[in-house]
């Protein structure tokens, strides 16, 4: 990897300042202020596992809540535990690594589309594009399993492009490619490999025919490589826990089949993933207006199909999710990122003109009205202060007005930079203030148990057949375990203990228990991460916790 970063000498003065803003958008993008929400329930189970590894041991055979948890391969959580062990409690540190592979998908991405098109240009504004896609901005921020599996799996592309079509390096470009798809498998299993690598090399055997005889012994390695690294975790799980293994398989591969089970044209919003730059894609997959005026046309179309076959895979799965679509914004960020190309070396056509100038004033309309809808859900609500909402609206209509003066002065890149600037700022002044509106106000969380002298050391329960929500697990800094409170003989053998109930305690302890216990109220914990209002807010999330100990 050195020598890909060593390489910057190489490049003209422009292309060094245009890496290193690429880095400083990245810092942005995936590191400033990525603590201000609070954690969704993927994160919640990842940080879990990753303490019970730290604190428990459990850094082979991972569990969650003291039970095995080896649904999920252990890489991003060993990642997690690592910054764990460096910070305890350190959600911005957790959220960090994730940070990491998503800075990392973003350089794999530039040097693919430069090696694609040999264009620096291209490269670089398809990158921002990236960077500045809702899924990927909100994956880079999230410690759970998906950037993880992606980004090292657009490592291993790149390396897989470079070996089938450099002339050198071939040997060096195949043993990384091997490592890299040995990291993907280990981060997700093969959820990378059929939703991003599949659907590349199919593109790239009809556009790209890399087909190379002399190459083969290169592919073999490279296969071995991966094999050799990748399933060294999962021998290890089937030969200490063989009868688990076959029930977490079977348990996987039913809920593929039958779980969240959604019609094939589930995904035909996937534009939407990505955000501001949704009507662009559009535009960018009329593919017969394109072909014809795109330099780069096979290039162009390579891409196209990438995506193509993405969806059309994707559709086939049975098991559907908005967060599957991930992979598909990178060659949607490449299919815009020709456009722009195009647009930047001319937009001489009235088609041209209409098209370029129609995406970039509804954007335009739509930053407008972003101080609207900030003084109606921050300002009077009391999230923010009046002089705070004048000087961040203030900002917000400037990049507005050079959106629209980009729009007509037909400066495709400049209109970019307008978009990245919104986003940059958004990150850096913005995110403490969406932090406010969407985290809930009275949220008192369980973890205040954690600093009572009197239950150090006691073990925490919740009622047997009642649902247990893993985000109040994170919160406990502890394993909380179902009880049967109807069995007094098995309850009095743990006390003293906490119950957590809904509501009084006394109301799910049995009488012939309550003869026996002192039931002693320690709070009323709201663990609702979301404001009241939202659909997020749920009762399921409220406990009352009690300490019972011997009369």
């Amino acid at each position: 990897m050195i020598r890909y970063f060593c390489a910057m000498k190489f490049l003209t003065h422009k292309n060094r300042i245009r890496a290193t803003l690429l880095f400083a958008v990245c810092i942005f993008t995936f590191f400033v202020n990525n603590s201000t929400i609070y954690p969704d329930i993927m994160e919640c189970r990842n940080i879990v596992t990753a303490r019970e590894m730290v604190y428990s041991g459990h850094w082979l055979v991972p569990t969650m809540n003291g039970d095995l948890r080896l649904e999920k391969p252990p890489l991003p959580t060993w990642l997690t535990a690592f910054a764990e062990v460096l910070s305890p409690d350190n959600l911005a540190l957790q959220r960090a690594f994730a940070g990491i592979a998503a800075s990392l998908l973003i350089l794999f991405f530039f040097l693919l589309g430069r090696d694609i098109t040999h264009s620096y240009d291209f490269a670089w504004i398809s990158s921002l594009i990236l960077c500045t896609s809702y899924n990927i901005v909100l994956m880079g921020r999230t410690a759970s399993w998906d950037i993880y599996c992606h980004a090292f799996m657009m490592g291993a592309i790149y390396f897989i492009f470079s070996t089938f079509t450099k002339p050198r390096n071939s040997w060096p470009n195949a043993l990384l490619a091997g490592v890299f798809l040995a990291l993907s498998f280990m981060s997700k299993g093969p959820v990378s490999f059929y939703g991003l690598l599949l659907p590349f090399i199919i593109a790239m055997l009809v556009y790209k025919r890399p087909l190379q005889p002399h190459r083969s012994l290169q592919l073999i390695a490279m296969i071995m490589l991966f094999l050799a690294i990748g399933s060294l975790w999962y021998v290890y799980i089937y030969a200490f826990h063989p009868d688990i293994s076959r029930f977490v398989l079977g348990k996987e591969s039913s809920a593929w089949l039958n779980h969240n089970v959604r019609p094939w044209y589930y995904y035909w919003s996937f534009f939407l993933e990505t955000g501001v730059w949704a009507l662009l894609t559009i535009t960018a997959l009329a593919v017969t207006y394109w072909k014809k005026r795109i330099t780069l046309k096979r290039e162009y179309l390579f891409v196209f199909l990438w995506l193509a076959v993405q969806i059309v895979l994707l559709s086939c799965f049975p098991e559907k999710k908005k967060r599957y679509l991930l992979p598909t914004l990178i060659p949607c960020a490449y299919l815009i990122g020709f456009i722009f190309t195009y647009w930047h070396s001319e937009i001489s056509s009235r088609a041209d003109r209409l098209l370029f100038r129609t995406n970039a004033c509804l954007i335009g309309v739509v930053c407008l009205l972003i101080p609207v809808a900030g003084w109606w859900f921050v300002f009077l609500p009391g999230y923010i202060t009046l002089e705070s909402f004048i000087i961040i609206g203030s900002i917000i209509g400037v990049i507005a007005c050079y959106i629209f003066l980009a729009a007509y002065r037909k400066h495709a890149f400049h209109f970019v930079y307008c978009i990245v600037a919104l986003f940059l700022f958004a990150e850096a002044a913005i995110m403490p203030f969406v932090g406010d509106v969407a985290n809930n106000r009275d949220f008192h969380s369980i973890s205040a148990t954690r600093s009572m002298p009197k239950l150090r050391g006691v073990p925490f329960f919740y009622v047997n057949g009642q649902p247990l929500r893993i985000e109040i697990v994170y919160e406990a800094h502890r394993c909380i375990r179902p009880i049967n409170l109807t069995n007094t003989d098995s309850v009095m053998r743990v006390l003293p203990a906490v119950i957590l109930t809904h509501g009084d305690a006394a109301k799910d302890i049995p009488a012939q228990l309550r003869s026996k216990v002192n039931i002693s109220p320690i709070g009323h914990f709201d663990n609702n991460m979301r404001s009241k209002g939202s659909w997020q807010y749920r009762p399921e999330f409220i406990y009352d916790a009690s300490l019972l100990t011997r009369k």
